[in-house]
């Protein structure tokens, strides 16, 4: 399945290790999903990392955020989208995560944003939250375990 996270799933990711955003980042370092990111993503991840306010408040040291910027940008598959995408109006930002999904083939968009969350889907491609791709992972690890021969407790 390939994925695209919002930046606020990412940065979430890397300021809490205990939320459902770390989690979702972990099952993509397990190889459980393709996460696709696209330029203008990347320079957003960036850019909102290094605002002053959220250095402030969670005092994120310089080494662990390039860190963390490395990682997305070695392991996540890079699109570059040739369609400009104008389905949110109020937030024209949001449309990138919509471009990239479409160039990418994603099945899915995870966001917290609700101008994302509003639309459910998009042209075929579903936007849910992080606790909405959690269970959707769960579930389909259950349904894979059928396939291995293991009974799904909740089928």
């Amino acid at each position: 399945m390939r994925v695209v996270l919002d930046v606020n799933v990412w940065v979430s990711a890397l300021i809490s290790r205990l939320g459902a955003p770390a989690r979702i980042v972990a099952h993509w370092q397990a190889e459980e999903f393709e996460v696709a990111i696209s330029p203008a993503i990347l320079r957003e991840l960036d850019r909102v990392l290094n605002y002053p306010r959220l250095q402030e408040h969670y005092h994120l040291p310089e080494k662990q955020v390039q860190g963390f910027l490395r990682l997305v940008t070695r392991q996540a598959t890079e699109v570059a989208p040739s369609q400009p995408i104008h389905a949110i109006e109020r937030d024209s930002t949001d449309n990138r995560h919509l471009e990239c999904a479409l160039a990418a083939g994603a099945e899915v968009i995870v966001s917290a944003d609700r101008h994302l969350l509003e639309l459910g889907q998009y042209e075929g491609v579903q936007i849910l939250t992080s606790a909405g791709f959690l269970a959707l992972l769960q579930l389909q690890g259950q349904h894979s375990s059928l396939e291995r021969g293991r009974p799904c407790m909740s089928c």
